[in-house]
């Protein structure tokens, strides 16, 4: 992406792109859209499909497309959001075209890690890989909603499944609400 200074040069500006699922947009989605801004002009947030999804991940998302797009449109850092429709990266390059790829640490040092560091550096894009949030993961969530799931036909499962601090969160909100019965 060119633009011109009042000079008339031409400026490059980077273009970063991070994509993700964004499905139960949280607070680690957040990080590494803000994090990637940071380090580029222009940021373009890929929303993964819910076929690459199926196919990646064998499981669809939660929250459907087009509602994932809209949130992610709507983060203040979002330059741009866009639907993530190829499985292979380059593809994905080639359609929307950018300068820096953002992904997650859990990719270093992997040998998908490797293949996308080799891929873009034939054609000069760089790969930043950014700390995911540990308090906060959309696995983490999908597990408390399969145990709420569970829960209704068997409680005892449910309860069984549960990560250690699970109602922590749901006894804040009743105590700011004042409905505590304890």
């Amino acid at each position: 992406m060119e633009s011109r200074s009042t000079a008339g040069e031409r400026i490059r500006h980077r273009v970063g792109y991070a994509g993700g699922a964004f499905d139960m947009f949280h607070v680690g989605h957040l990080n590494i859209l803000r994090h990637a801004k940071s380090q580029c002009d222009y940021l373009i947030a890929g929303v993964v499909s819910d076929e690459v999804l199926l196919h990646t991940r064998g499981s669809a998302a939660v929250v459907p497309l087009a509602e994932r797009l809209e949130i992610v449109r709507h983060i203040s850092f979002v330059d741009e959001a866009v639907a993530e429709t190829a499985l292979d990266k380059l593809e994905t390059w080639q359609r929307v075209g950018f300068d820096i790829y953002f992904k997650g640490d859990d990719w270093k040092g992997t040998e998908r890690g490797h293949a996308l560091e080799f891929t873009f550096a034939d054609i000069g894009v760089e790969v930043v890989y950014f700390p995911y949030t540990i308090t906060t993961a959309s696995s983490a969530l999908r597990r408390a909603l399969d145990a709420v799931e569970i829960g209704c036909a068997h409680p005892q499962r449910a309860a069984e499944s549960r990560p250690p601090n699970w109602g922590i969160g749901l006894d804040r909100a009743r105590r700011r609400l004042g409905n505590d019965k304890s």
